[in-house]
Order: structure tokens, then C-alpha cells, then sequence
């Protein structure tokens, strides 16, 4: 009999023993449980950083680090040269012909500057409404596609090259409208009609 009772009252004992262990481990859970949702719903960053204005001599309004690309104002011969001791391969030119051939702005050849330093040099025409087509921006992304290293795109006061900038972003980049937008605002976006009449869409 006393037997029985001593195991009788080992196996309460066992069983209170497990009671009490399972309700410890229960609000162990809950804060598991509680740590991994708050992990869970912690923000995820996403999308590219903004382009840098950056503040350097001998460029017209402003210049801006867009990582491959810097977006830019017409250059003088000395930002030229900074250009390709920074590793610059390409000069893309988004001013037109005319533009180019007044040497009141622009004092220099900047072809020849360009070519004279060892860095390649692109001229897509980009003035009047009817030049802005997806051709130009083909011929934008070939140039890209061809640089071997940094790029300098500039135009005038970098409105032009901002726009250029996102519509590359949207089409080759695979950018929604509204970010490569926010990246272009960031340097000298003054419209997003441009933008749109580049990938061919209606205005």
C-alpha cells in the first residue's frame, strides 16, 4: 500500500512538473513568435539611391553623380579634362549641331577636345519636339551599351540629359515611370512630357 501511494505521488508529482514546464515554455513561444513578426515587418529598402548634385567648376547650371553616368551641363575644356582623369570613357553630347557651332557658349571644339584626350564622342540631336523619339534614345542606349566605363551626358543645363536619363531608366532599366522620374528630379527634370515622347508614348 505505501508503495502504491509513493508512486502515486511520483506520478503527481511528474505531472505537475510537466504542467509547470509547459506553461514556462509558452511565453517563450509568444516572444519567439512575437521577435519573428517584428523582424517580418521591419521595412525592406528598395530602389535605386537619388542622383548627387555635385559641386564642381565648369559646368553650366549643374552637374550629378547618377553612378554610371554623370548628368550634366554644357562642360568647359578643364571639366573636360577632370572627366577623363576621373575615368570618363565617353562624352554623349545632347545639343544640337547648331548649338555647338556658336562659339559665344561654347569657345571650343568639343569634339575634338573629347577625341584628343582618348575618350569617345557621341552627338544625339536633342532640340526640337520632333527629335525627342524612341530612335534618339536608341541611339542613347547603343552608346551605353559601347561605353567601357563612366559615362558624361550633358546637354546645355542637364534638362535635356535628365530627360534622356529616365526614359533610358523606364525602357532599358526596367524602372516604373514614377521612380526614374524621382531619379530625374533629383538632377534637372522640368517636364515629364520629354520623357514620354522618348519611349514613343502619347502625351
Amino acid at each position: 500500500m505505501r508503495l502504491m501511494m509513493n508512486l502515486a505521488g511520483a506520478a503527481a508529482i511528474a505531472v505537475a512538473a510537466a504542467c509547470s514546464a509547459e506553461q514556462a515554455a509558452e511565453p517563450a513561444a509568444e516572444v519567439a513568435e512575437a521577435s519573428q513578426e517584428a523582424v517580418q515587418a521591419e521595412p525592406v529598402e528598395t530602389g535605386d539611391p537619388l542622383p548627387v548634385t555635385l559641386d564642381r567648376e565648369g559646368f553650366a547650371v549643374m552637374i550629378a553623380d547618377a553612378g554610371p553616368v554623370y548628368i550634366a551641363g554644357q562642360p568647359t575644356e578643364a571639366a573636360l579634362e577632370a572627366m577623363d582623369a576621373e575615368g570618363v570613357s565617353t562624352v554623349i553630347n545632347l545639343r544640337t549641331a547648331d548649338e555647338m557651332s556658336n562659339l559665344e557658349p561654347v569657345s571650343f571644339d568639343e569634339a575634338g577636345k573629347v577625341s584628343a584626350l582618348g575618350m569617345d564622342y557621341v552627338l544625339i540631336e536633342q532640340g526640337p519636339e520632333e527629335t525627342l523619339t524612341p530612335a534618339a534614345l536608341d541611339a542613347f542606349a547603343a552608346a551605353m551599351a559601347e561605353a567601357d566605363g563612366k559615362v558624361l551626358v550633358h546637354c546645355g543645363s542637364g534638362v535635356r540629359a535628365s530627360h534622356m536619363w529616365a526614359a533610358y531608366l523606364v525602357r532599358e532599366k526596367g524602372l516604373s515611370m514614377e521612380d526614374a522620374l524621382a531619379q530625374a528630379e533629383a538632377m534637372n527634370l522640368r517636364s515629364e512630357a520629354p520623357v514620354r515622347s522618348l519611349l514613343g508614348m502619347e502625351n
